[in-house]
């Protein structure tokens, strides 16, 4: 018998007991031993819960029960977190962990306290999704050449809904509120943060990269307009969030952005709050990986997942899946290094003359346009819609700028990355 000790018994934790109970023969038998939950800590006592295991609010309950063989953290957040697994492993203790803001900061440094030490995270990225797995085991043959993954589906269903049935961001936010898809205060998600999160964790599986999130481009979906929506119905694009690490000369780069992506590519067709994941490897070419990205019994699956593999496997190999560095000499790439292709709203006079020197500054840029419309505005303006070839985001970048500067934009102009 392995007895676990659940810290934060939220809606995932009183999965994890519910799982463990309702399909107990199954689990043992691939288990090979039965795993039992015997305590959990909360910080309300009060509050009324659907499990039958001892509650505590003291986290020492469960760090100095030396008869708890596994302990799992689902509590959130990050430096309090951080001490309590800290602890945990420090004890000789197995680990599982859903919390991906904990990694997306301190993943190295638990590697090393954890050793030999087993410490799994499989529900911390798109849920009930075997992304880790697969990245650590299944493609461990391959260099992967990229990952794109729709890995937030709050916002993969608010821009399913904004691309398919017009409707605003604002009216499509509230509706995710409603539904709980979406937090009260939104930001993390809409934001890009959740996503930047996980994106950190599976470059560092790929990779070998250390970055925080600080260190990447994230962006959000808030600024997303209707004339964007139409450009990408016109040129067959769906719009999506993405979490983007790719490699290039030596560099890997990792942004989290909306992205235009032709409606051909398997990951366009991810709709609602479905997440997934396309990794490229060398040898093996595309793979992609599908799935429900949330949920209480969604990421209880994935927790308990790992509480069978720690019970067949005991010792564990190393938490980020490799015992040398990876992809020796390969950096992260500036934000400003950046090579895709782009997407520009630019709201302008409609005069002549205007078009002509909006042209001559992205060429000055070595930017070179590959399809544009026009949309009117009201009578004296109008939208400028158009997509470039490949370039840098600091060409980019400072051509926007230049566009303010000498006043041929009558708003801040847009921009969304094409990835084709």
């Amino acid at each position: 018998m392995l007895k676990i000790g659940i810290i934060g018994v939220g809606t995932v934790g009183q999965s994890v007991c519910q799982i463990l109970e309702d399909n107990k023969d199954i689990i043992t038998a691939r288990a090979g031993v039965e795993l039992v939950p015997v305590s959990g800590v909360v910080n309300n006592l009060s509050k009324k819960r659907d499990v039958s295991i001892k509650l505590s609010d003291n986290v020492d309950d469960i760090l100095d029960d030396d008869s708890i063989d596994i302990v799992v953290e689902l509590m959130g957040g990050v430096e309090i977190p951080y001490a309590v697994v800290k602890k945990a492993l420090e004890k000789g203790k197995a680990v599982v962990t859903a919390n991906k803001a904990l990694l997306a900061y301190h993943r190295y440094e638990l590697q090393d306290i954890a050793g030999e030490t087993p410490f799994e995270f499989e529900a911390a990225v798109a849920g009930g999704i075997p992304i880790i797995t697969a990245l650590r085991e299944g493609l461990g043959a391959n260099h992967i050449e990229s990952i794109k993954g729709i890995i937030n589906g709050t916002c993969n269903y608010m821009l399913d809904k904004m691309i398919n049935e017009d409707i605003p961001y604002d009216v499509i936010l509230k509706e995710a509120q409603d539904l709980g898809y979406a937090e009260a205060d939104p930001e993390f998600d809409v934001g890009g943060y959740d996503a930047a999160h996980k994106l950190l964790i599976l470059a560092s599986i790929a990779y070998g990269i250390d970055a925080k999130p600080e260190d990447i481009l994230i962006e959000g979906i808030q600024n997303i307009a209707p004339a964007d929506i139409s450009f990408a119905k016109e040129f067959d694009y769906s719009l999506k969030l993405l979490g983007i690490a790719k490699t290039r000369d030596g560099i890997v780069e990792l942004r989290v952005h909306p992205v235009l992506i032709p409606n051909k590519e398997m990951i366009a067709k991810v709709d609602g709050v479905m997440n997934a994941v396309s990794v490229v490897g060398d040898k093996v070419g595309e793979t992609l990986y599908y799935g429900a990205g949330a949920g209480g019994d969604v990421t209880a699956s994935a927790v308990v997942a790992n509480i069978i593999d720690i019970a067949r496997k005991g010792k564990g190999s190393p938490m980020l899946g490799f015992k040398k560095p990876l992809e020796v000499g390969l950096k992260l790439a500036a934000k400003g290094d950046i090579q895709t292709k782009y997407y520009l709203r630019l709201h302008v006079e409609d005069k002549a003359g205007v078009l002509s020197k909006l042209t001559m500054i992205l060429g000055d840029k070595n930017i070179s346009i590959k399809n544009m419309v026009q949309k009117p505005y009201d009578e004296n303006s109008a939208n400028l819609l158009l997509s470039t070839h490949t370039c840098n985001e600091k060409d980019i970048k400072e051509a926007l700028e230049v566009f303010k500067k000498e006043n041929l934009v009558l708003s801040t102009p847009a921009m969304i990355r094409i990835e084709e």
